[in-house]
This record gives C-alpha cells, structure tokens and sequence, in this order.
C-alpha cells in the first residue's frame, strides 16, 4: 500500500485533535496486520503508534472496533491497546492505536484467568448496542432476550445467506437450514448469561507484553455465551492447556459445552468462506454435516 504525505497529514490531524495538541506523525515501516487490514509504525518524537489501514472499509468499522476496545479496556480484567484516534482519507479508513512491544509466549494461566474475569462482565440481553463486524463480514448485534433466537438469526443466518449470495452453492444452504431447524436440540433452552465477548479470538489475536500482561486485540465484541470465545480458541489452536485449566477453576465450562463447539465455530467457518473463498466450503458442509448427525 502506497503511503501518500496526505494521508499522514489527515492521521496528524485526527492525532492533533484527539490529544490536544500539535502532531506530526512520520511513518516509520510497515508491519504485519493480518488478512484484512494494513497495518505500520508511525511516530512523532519519542512516540510511537500503532496504525491499521483499510482502503474502501465498509461504514463504521474501526469506530466500532475502538469503541469494542474501550468497553473491555473499561472493565480492568484484562489489557488492550488503547484506541487513539480514527477517521478516514479519500478511499483509505485508519485507526490510529497504543503500540506495545508483545511476544506470542507468556503466562498463559493468566490469560485464562483475565478471559474468565471478562467473561463475568454480563448484561441483560444478547448483542450490544451497535452493529460491527467481524473481519469485515457485518455482524448483526440487535439485542434479544433468547440466546438460540439470537444465534440463528443474528449469526448463522447471515452468513449462510452471504455464501449463497456470492455463489457458494445450494447444497450448502439447503444443510444449512436444516441445521437451523434443529438449533434448539443443541441449546436444550439454554440461556447463558450475556458475557462481554472478544469475539473473534484465535491465536493471532492474543499476545504478551515485555513484563507478562496478557493483551486482546482485533475484538468484534458482543455480549453473549462465553462458550463461543472459548469454542474459537479451539478452532485454530495455540492456546495451552494451562490457559483451560485456569479458566476452568474461574469459571467452569458446562459438561454439554462440546455438543455447542462445533456449532459455534460453523460461524466463524463460513466467515472464512465468505471472506477468503471456496477453500473453506468443505469444511463448512463436513461440520453441518457432523452436527445434523447428532440430532437428526
């Protein structure tokens, strides 16, 4: 992506404003920002910040996503960098974050710990108070009082109807919703408590500082089952076992959990299908699969 002297000078000015006084950012270098997102160092001074660019990002996406990590970043359980400032230039969106020096190792017992601590922050209804994303998929976030409601309607809904739309197949949705007939035989009128949710938490979105605090970032925050976070810790691993352990002494799992699992992840599964492409559709259709087997 090709930096151009305006888009630094609007980052100045969102910076300007949102600290009270006069910035004028360098970029320093690119770095890795994921799959979505570019991302580099910028610094004025002795200060450096972290930056995510995004050419043409669907309305609202970084202040949804500052505004997620204020809300956890509220709570005290558990660190996030802090949001700066966001606006956009021409066709290109930024956010503008606290940079912090992580390592992918540390103590992950307390990461367990602080992801419990989180989860006990509840609310009395499922959703939040404004639409986001995850990635760049719109996630619906309208407040419901019943979970399986909510889950059908807010979540595997969507994105069924998203993969049909860009030419996914048939088969697939016709699975699909089969599978959405029978949610009610997974959740058996479960009504978990509406946990404050990252959201979208594999591997890649966890980390440690220099001293060993855990750090969340890239969250697409809600509040719901805290099963859906701890259920995508398992979909792409790199979590240790010591982070279960201890998350399980502070708030234990229910013994059902694993007949929720792949449910949960078939979310995300079909937000990867509907993101990267066909690669993911087997997939897909092996989970619904193997979930229509346990009920049907």
């Amino acid at each position: 992506m090709i930096i151009k002297s305006s888009l630094i000078e609007s980052i100045g000015n969102g910076l300007s404003a949102a600290l009270g006084e006069a910035i004028h950012p360098q970029w320093v270098r690119s770095l890795p920002g994921g799959d979505i997102n570019n991302a580099g160092l910028i610094r004025s001074g002795s200060t450096r910040w972290f930056i995510k660019l995004h050419q043409n990002a669907p309305a609202g996406m970084f202040a949804a996503e500052a505004q997620a990590l204020k809300e956890i970043s509220e709570q005290g359980c558990i660190k996030v960098p802090n949001a700066i400032a966001q606006g956009s230039h021409g066709d290109t969106s930024w956010l503008v974050l606290e940079y912090l020096e992580l390592t992918s190792s540390g103590p992950a017992a307390l990461l367990g710990e602080q992801l419990a601590a989180l989860h006990g922050i509840t609310r009395k209804q499922y959703g939040w108070n404004r639409d986001n994303y995850i990635g760049s998929t719109p996630q619906c976030n309208t407040y419901g009082k019943e979970w399986t409601a909510f889950w059908r309607d807010c979540r595997l809904k969507p994105q069924l109807e998203l993969a049909q739309t860009s030419g996914h197949g048939s088969r697939l949705m016709s699975k699909g919703e089969i599978l959405l007939e029978c949610l009610d035989q997974f959740m058996d009128d479960r009504q978990p408590a509406a946990s404050l949710l990252h959201g979208d938490l594999w591997a890649g979105n966890k980390a440690y500082t220099a001293d060993g605090r855990p750090v969340i970032f890239d969250p697409a925050s809600y509040y719901g089952d805290r099963e859906t976070d701890i259920a995508m810790t398992e979909l792409f691993g790199g979590f240790e076992q010591s982070f279960y352990s201890a998350y399980q002494s502070c708030l234990p799992l229910s013994d059902s959990y694993r007949l929720r699992r792949d449910l949960y992840n078939l979310y995300h599964m079909l937000n990867h299908l509907n993101l990267f492409g066909s690669g993911y559709h087997s997939r897909c259709v092996s989970i619904i699969d193997k979930l229509l087997a346990e009920v049907c």
